[in-house]
């Protein structure tokens, strides 16, 4: 594939974007495949990790934990909940086209890491809480094939090397089973802790 890592991650953005954008006013406080977060949450979740990194790659250290815990729970869509993520998606993908952003060094939460990686888990996150929301509205993904595979094969190698945590104390669930002939996507919420039934259902 020669698609660049920050186009990859572009098209990433933008799909969860459309998902956003297509959430119904009355969709925002429905339950998600993330079983303490509602649409709205897991929508302000990944606004909040957008802004989170980009402010890494811009050069300010990680906040401690107890700082993270108490921003999780701030809400950051407002009254406009689709400009809240698109204007966080864009400064997420400024900061990544900044030069030297992908062969440095930055701190996230899963621990230091290259640039790169963490694009990587960028990429991630927007694909499988997009799952999240398209699942939890009735929403179709449309998110490419190439990306999400290559995005799998991140996630495997990315969970080898995450030290052990106690139970619900981790960045992401426990894997599930899932068909081997799965789309893409089912597959990465698999791995990622979501229970994929058919389309449209999912548990976790």
């Amino acid at each position: 594939m020669n698609t660049q890592p920050d186009d990859m991650l572009a098209t990433a953005l933008s799909g969860a974007g459309d998902l956003v954008a297509g959430v119904r006013p009355a969709q925002w406080d429905l339950p998600t495949a993330c079983t303490e977060w509602t649409v709205r949450q897991v929508v302000g979740h990944l606004v909040g990790g957008n802004l989170l990194f980009a402010r890494v790659l811009g050069g300010e250290p990680l906040p401690p934990r107890e700082e993270l815990l108490a921003a999780s729970r701030e809400d950051r869509l407002g009254g406009d909940p689709v400009g809240a993520y698109r204007d966080s998606a864009e400064t997420l993908l400024a900061a990544f086209r900044a030069d030297g952003a992908l062969t440095r060094e930055v701190t996230v939460p899963v621990g230091p890491v290259p640039g790169i990686a963490a694009l990587h888990l960028r990429i991630v996150e927007a694909l499988v809480h997009g799952w999240d929301v398209a699942r939890a509205t009735g929403q179709p993904l449309r998110f490419p094939d190439d990306i999400v595979e290559e995005a799998l094969t991140f996630t495997h190698g990315k969970l080898a090397d995450l030290p052990p945590r106690p139970p619900g104390q981790g960045p992401f669930g426990a894997p599930r089973p899932v068909a081997d002939d799965a789309p893409a996507i089912d597959r990465l919420a698999a791995v990622l802790g979501r229970t994929v039934t058919t389309v449209g259902t999912a548990d976790a």
